[in-house]
């Protein structure tokens, strides 16, 4: 099954990584695959855009099947191998609701952690003001505190949905791992630390960790005063 996959992806993007983690946990080790470069601009090469218009990773392709945006990737693999590997949709009413929500929640978390961390790559040089960036600063510091609640909720060591790691661990925790990775102070955050901490180990999730963060372990400290 593997075999007939293809994904094109960049190290460190949580797009990516979640499409990497569902993977692993449909148990689709073996499927083709090629690192490209953003640095060099290989997310707009020919290759890329055959199968993505939008010269964008991740870039899937099972058979004749392309599905791009992680987040259709990611159900994609559960629909189509429900009996493969881990279950990802929990069948409770209630913890499927909340995985829903945290998913597409973790859509609004994503999109505030990068009006942080590249602001100076986003917004042209004559147009960047030091006020806007305070705003995303204090909007992403707010963003933080709603997920140190949400999980305070569950209780210790508990998933994003519940007790079951679910496809919401799968798409949020990549931002998450992200945060972490660019000095967010776990003493301001121990909850989000906790959780990080549990999943950072976990097989999925090791297997798929991106290979220039293996490379340099230390990371940044933009983050730090956040």
């Amino acid at each position: 099954m593997a075999k007939d996959m293809t994904l094109l992806w960049g190290s460190g993007s949580p797009p990516c990584w979640r499409v990497m983690i569902a993977l692993e946990e449909k148990n689709l080790q073996g499927y083709n695959q090629k690192l490209l470069s953003f640095e060099k601009m290989e997310h707009k090469s020919q290759q890329v855009l055959d199968i993505n218009a939008r010269g964008q990773l991740p870039s899937f392709q099972h058979g004749d099947v392309i599905v791009n945006e992680s987040y259709a990737a990611c159900f994609y693999l559960e629909s189509q191998f429900k009996s493969e590997g881990n279950k990802l949709i929990p069948d409770s009413p209630a913890e499927q609701a909340l995985m829903y929500q945290r998913m597409f929640e973790g859509l609004s978390f994503y999109e505030k952690l990068n009006a942080v961390l590249y602001y100076d790559w986003y917004v042209p040089e004559g147009e960047r003001h030091d006020s806007a960036l305070k705003r995303n600063r204090e909007a992403l510091s707010a963003e933080l505190k709603l997920w140190e609640g949400y999980l305070q909720k569950l209780g210790p060591t508990s998933h994003l949905a519940g007790t079951c790691f679910s496809l919401a661990d799968v798409t949020v925790f990549p931002t998450v791992a992200t945060l972490f990775r660019f000095g967010l102070p776990a003493e301001r955050y121990p909850i989000l630390a906790e959780y990080y901490a549990l999943l950072k180990e976990r097989p999925s999730i090791k297997a798929s960790w991106p290979p220039h963060w293996l490379e340099n372990p230390k990371g940044q400290d933009s983050l730090q005063d956040i």
